[in-house]
């Protein structure tokens, strides 16, 4: 490809908006251009990297026995009406109708695509288990949309829907993905990442694993141990705390005027945030008359995704619906109004003595004792696990870090083959409903995690196996006779040798073309000039490394050759060493 001819603009600054390191580096290469929020045209060479990252993923599922399809991503209403998602999930899905005055949607996952194709096709046990995937652009309305590839509104995703006719065939597939996702990351050039226990949202299904990539910048919060293997998303991590020990007190009535924050009543009576009960007020989605009060330790978090899986509905904070039976900055679990649904956390069953709001202004408890004045509650863990805690496995301390989703894996058992009505003949001809997995990777984040791990300040640094192209041609003095002969000469016989090549063919300073090479991160790149020709010699850098190396120009394409070989054959060294 001659770099004359590229439709690919390098810039010197950033978007406004670019914070971080992959939106920074990708915009200012060229790569992606922004057309609306969270919406991005990808330029040839990140369309190049996208594919290349497809067919690795394309291997590695072929390799299960996957078979690719391509769902619509128009779908109509009563698809997903059967699956009861249409109307629970809500403005992130785009809903329109066609010229027929039909209710139609746009994709943004395809179990129901799925499923409905399996229903049409497979019906005897003798079929199962069967997986098929796609590689299909996607659409969710995100509200925070950042990052760049990050998070999008649109995007390229690959989803993967497996059927099996037993929870034990389920569970060994799901792990045969599960080592296949490790060897496509790896593959892709990704190092920093790891695979945790997640919480499965709106997907549904009871085991669910996300691979996050470690990195400051990332949205989402990773509780690791730094003594054993244990590690979790911050939705389903679980933690020990140390308990709050004091004396058994009597339970008192106090004034406590117009303090309301945990800090401010704890202050006024003397108090330490362990030994007080905070309650977090929310609605269920769709009905703001039916409030939910979530109670934990005065020191601790409420965690919405436990509590959404204790209480089995969604919910929304509090706007004050109902306030005449809630006395907001003095809420207590005692003597509340039976209408609440109320939620215990566990960290309150064993504290002796708790600060309690009275359920009326200006007035709390103190020495409030859940055995002894409500012994029939119920204690679930809904509380965040912070920094520091116990860990559940070997006792060890809690660290939380940020990471990037880049993948995830549900086993989603009969969820939507249930709801939808598909069965399968038995061995004895009785029917069931096949169990399912869903496995998914975002092609533009991963592309986004690859600049985020790998850029540096000069620009990408992009793996041999997704790069573009593998080598980035710079010749000086383009206008010289000699170098111009030779440098194209070069140029064809790499392309005869199956190298992909980017020509920077412009007549223009070499500061300008080193720093376009370094701002788009091909793996090698080749220098051709006067004062190398000289000795009939080429100038070779490693883009990683830095390393340049002059070698004699009749040698140029084997060392090239040598160099992309011995690069990918690391790669998959380390593939095999990591993954078997």
């Amino acid at each position: 490809m001659l770099l004359s001819k590229l439709v690919c603009e390098r810039t010197k600054d950033a978007p406004q908006d670019a914070k971080i390191k992959s939106h920074i580096l990708l915009s200012r290469a060229g790569f992606i251009k922004q057309v609306a929020g969270g919406i991005y045209t990808m330029t040839m060479p990140c369309q190049k990297m996208s594919q290349k990252i497809q067919n690795i993923i394309r291997e590695e599922m072929d390799a299960l026995d996957g078979q690719e399809v391509l769902f619509p991503v128009v779908m109509p209403r009563e698809l997903w009406e059967l699956s009861d998602r249409y109307n629970t999930i809500g403005s992130e899905m785009v809903r329109f109708k066609d010229r027929n005055n039909r209710d139609m949607l746009l994709g943004m996952t395809h179990e129901e695509a799925a499923v409905h194709l399996a229903n049409h096709i497979v019906s005897s046990y003798a079929q199962l288990p069967m997986m098929i995937y796609q590689i299909q652009t996607k659409f969710r309305d995100e509200a925070r949309a950042r990052g760049g590839l990050i998070r999008v509104r649109e995007f390229t995703m690959k989803d993967a829907y497996s059927f099996h006719t037993t929870k034990e065939d389920l569970e060994e597939y799901y792990y045969k993905v599960f080592n296949a996702y490790n060897r496509i990351f790896r593959r892709i050039g990704l190092k920093n990442f790891i695979d945790i226990k997640s919480d499965s949202g709106m997907m549904g299904g009871s085991i669910a694993h996300e691979f996050m990539l470690l990195t400051e910048v990332g949205e989402d919060s990773i509780v690791l141990c730094n003594d054993c293997d244990y590690r979790a998303n911050m939705e389903v991590a679980e933690g020990k705390i140390n308990e709050a020990k004091c004396e058994i007190e009597p339970l008192q009535e106090v004034f406590t005027g117009d303090d309301k924050t945990i800090e401010e009543v704890c202050n006024r009576l003397g108090k330490k945030a362990e030994f007080s009960c905070k309650a977090v007020v929310f609605a269920v989605k769709g009905n703001s008359e039916e409030v939910v009060i979530a109670f934990t330790r005065g020191d601790l978090e409420v965690n919405e995704a436990k509590l959404k899986k204790v209480l089995k509905k969604d919910i929304v904070p509090y706007d004050g619906g109902v306030s005449e039976i809630i006395a907001c900055g003095n809420i207590g679990p005692y003597n509340l109004d039976k209408s609440i649904i109320t939620v215990y956390d566990k960290s309150l069953k064993d504290v002796n003595s708790l600060v309690i709001g009275a359920n009326k202004p200006e007035y709390h408890y103190t020495g409030f004792n859940f055995k002894r004045d409500m012994p029939d509650a119920e204690f679930y863990d809904i509380s965040k696990v912070r920094e520091g805690d116990i860990c559940p496995v070997c006792g060890g301390k809690l660290r939380i870090e940020n990471g990037i989703e880049i993948g995830n894996i549900f086993q989603l058992g009969v969820k939507y083959t249930k709801s939808m009505g598909m069965t399968v003949a038995a061995a004895d001809g009785t029917l069931f409903n096949p169990i399912m997995g869903c496995y998914g990777i975002g092609v533009g984040r991963a592309i986004a995690s690859i600049a985020q791990e790998s850029g540096d300040d000069k620009g990408l640094v992009l793996p041999m196996t997704v790069a573009p192209w593998q080598v980035h041609m710079c010749p000086l003095r383009i206008d010289n006779e000699d170098v111009a002969k030779k440098s194209y000469e070069l140029y064809d016989s790499l392309k005869k040798a199956g190298v992909d090549v980017l020509f920077d063919d412009r007549d223009t300073a070499a500061g300008i073309k080193f720093n376009d090479a370094d701002l788009m991160g091909m793996p090698i790149r080749i220098v051709v000039s006067p004062k190398s020709l000289a000795n009939d010699e080429v100038e070779i850098t490693i883009r990683s490394t830095k390393e340049s190396t002059r070698y004699p120009f009749a040698d140029a394409v084997e060392v090239v050759k040598k160099l992309i070989k011995d690069e990918l054959d690391k790669i998959n060294a380390e593939v095999e060493k990591k993954c078997n």
